[in-house]
């Protein structure tokens, strides 16, 4: 089944992408998470709707894309980082995301209070 580590990272990659189509309506098409010392670095390819995709080929499309995504990750970052909470059963003490509209990928970054690649190491 793998180790306690990538059982992890898929259970993370998977309440990611249940949450982004709750709130978008679709997921990415590609989702990966890496556990990296106390942090959880979430790789979603492929996340632009088809209305975003062309706006980003004006600037003030792009700028309006960005925007838009920031807000609605402004929003529901309580739903994100409760997320990485329940599933590793640590705090998350701060969170960091960014979107590139150039090839539609965005990352979550977030920092939890102890280090979970260590804990998890122990525990196999």
């Amino acid at each position: 089944m793998g180790s306690p580590k990538r059982r992890l990272e898929a259970e993370l990659s998977e309440a990611f992408i249940k949450l982004q189509r709750e709130l978008i309506g679709r997921g990415p098409q590609e989702t990966k998470t890496y556990i990296v010392e106390d942090m959880v670095i979430a790789r979603f390819k492929g996340v632009l709707t088809v209305e975003e995709k062309h706006l980003v080929g004006h600037e003030d499309g792009r700028k309006v894309v960005k925007q838009m995504r920031q807000v609605l990750r402004e929003m529901y970052s309580k739903d994100f980082e409760e997320i990485v909470e329940k599933h590793t059963s640590f705090k998350v003490l701060s969170s960091h995301s960014d979107i590139s509209t150039k090839v539609g990928e965005r990352i979550e970054v977030f920092i939890v209070d102890k280090n979970l690649e260590k804990c998890l190491d122990h525990s196999a």
